[in-house]
């Protein structure tokens, strides 16, 4: 990657510089510690081969932290959600219908890749899905942060996460200083993920790919580009192509025990595992692991490699379930056969699209029938509630679906 030649200042000499420049409007509100910060981490920068010009850019009018980060750093639904409300809402009839409809929109760019890479087109899709709603999230401005801004916000306040902001810090600034983005573009969410399929700068820097032939990689602006980007990741860390990535199966008594073993597909025939629909295993001495995430009364699914593959992308089994769910039922395969263990007064996700089309036709709710319940949805059947006599907490339940139904 060719960048420029770096400009040497002295310490004293960088830290005036970058503080007459930081300096503006906002500095009586600014953050003396994180702006100390900011201007103290020039020298490690420049060690990498950045510029003065490109820090000063990239950290124009940044006077302070930015407070979402560390509130957003402290949740993470891969690891605290239920997984059958994780799976609810991210692979439902809403996903697949625009995903469907993004796969005939650019079904002539994801073959292309495909042919390319060897990556399944339906996988691609998933994973733009998972990370940015394609792309809608792009769109919504409060949900984006700005990425030199956010990194050096978790670099300097975040001690579990701060040699890694460090790290993505100088990634991002790499790619300011070769003009793949300007600074005023370079957004992405509260750890630094970018564009429509959410790269940290140094995986972008690894795997960024241009195939829309313009010159440049482009996460942000490019869907090929965003789409080839996966695809490359996807294939240099052992996609397997023309393989699944994996198989839901019915789980035989005493089955339990062999949770988290890795057999040959024959071996689990053996053993009694086998597929709801009663077809067996095609390749059967391809190695697959048991994984059963949510426990023995829970479904069992047989993972391929190229689940883990997936889980290069998101270390969390349920992001690589939800990406491997939801690319078969893109392609048109049937969803799941068996049910998740939901709580007794809990909606699945049928019942959720049922309950929130019920509100939007009864003219309490506007927004996209989803099966997502934010703040709209909720607002809604407060509402409702209220009017029907029940307790109006806003929550979905089959007492209020039974309740709109009579």
């Amino acid at each position: 990657m060719l960048m420029r030649t770096c400009l040497h200042f002295g310490k004293l000499g960088m830290a005036a510089l970058l503080a007459l420049h930081m300096a503006g409007p906002a500095t009586a509100r600014a953050d003396e510690a994180f702006r100390n910060f900011v201007i103290k981490f020039y020298p490690t920068a420049a060690k990498a081969g950045i510029s003065a010009r490109t820090y000063k850019a990239a950290f124009a009018g940044v006077n302070e932290p930015d407070p979402d980060v560390l509130r957003k750093a402290g949740f993470q639904p891969e690891f605290k959600t239920p997984v059958w409300e994780y799976m609810d809402s991210r692979v439902n009839p809403y996903t697949v219908r625009v995903g469907q409809d993004m796969l005939k929109r650019y079904g002539s760019v994801l073959s292309a890749i495909e042919r390319h890479f060897g990556v399944d087109k339906h996988i691609l899709l998933a994973i733009w899905s998972m990370e940015s709603n394609y792309g809608a999230i792009l769109s919504k401005e409060e949900k984006l942060h700005y990425v030199p801004q956010a990194l050096a916000t978790l670099a300097y306040s975040d001690p579990k996460r701060s040699k890694y902001a460090q790290k993505q810090l100088i990634a991002a600034l790499k790619i300011l200083q070769a003009g793949d983005i300007s600074p005023k573009e370079m957004t992405g969410s509260w750890a630094g993920a970018m564009g429509h399929t959410q790269f940290i700068p140094t995986s972008y820097l690894l795997y960024g790919f241009d195939a829309d032939g313009n010159g440049k990689r482009d996460i942000w602006n490019s869907i090929p580009d965003a789409l080839a980007t996966s695809a490359n990741l996807l294939k240099e860390n052992g996609w397997v192509s023309g393989k699944t990535w994996g198989y839901e199966v019915m789980i035989p008594a005493g089955g339990q025990a062999y949770a988290g073993k890795t057999l040959t597909l024959a071996q689990w025939e053996q053993l009694g595992f086998v597929r709801p629909n009663g077809k067996g295993f095609k390749n059967g001495g391809d190695r697959a692991q048991l994984k059963m995430p949510a426990g023995g009364k829970g479904p069992g699914f047989l993972m391929a490699k190229n689940f883990f593959v997936i889980k290069k992308y998101n270390a969390a089994d349920t992001y690589a379930l939800a990406v491997g769910q939801l690319a078969d039922q893109i392609a048109g395969y049937p969803g799941m056969r068996q049910s998740w263990p939901r709580p007794d007064s809990s909606l699945d996700i049928n019942e959720k699209f049922e309950l929130q089309s019920r509100l939007k036709e009864l003219g309490y709710y506007e927004g996209e029938v989803d099966g997502n319940f934010g703040s709209g949805s909720k607002a809604a059947i407060a509402s409702i509630q209220q009017r029907l006599g029940l307790q109006p907490d806003g929550e979905p339940s089959r007492q209020l679906l039974k309740a709109l139904r009579q």
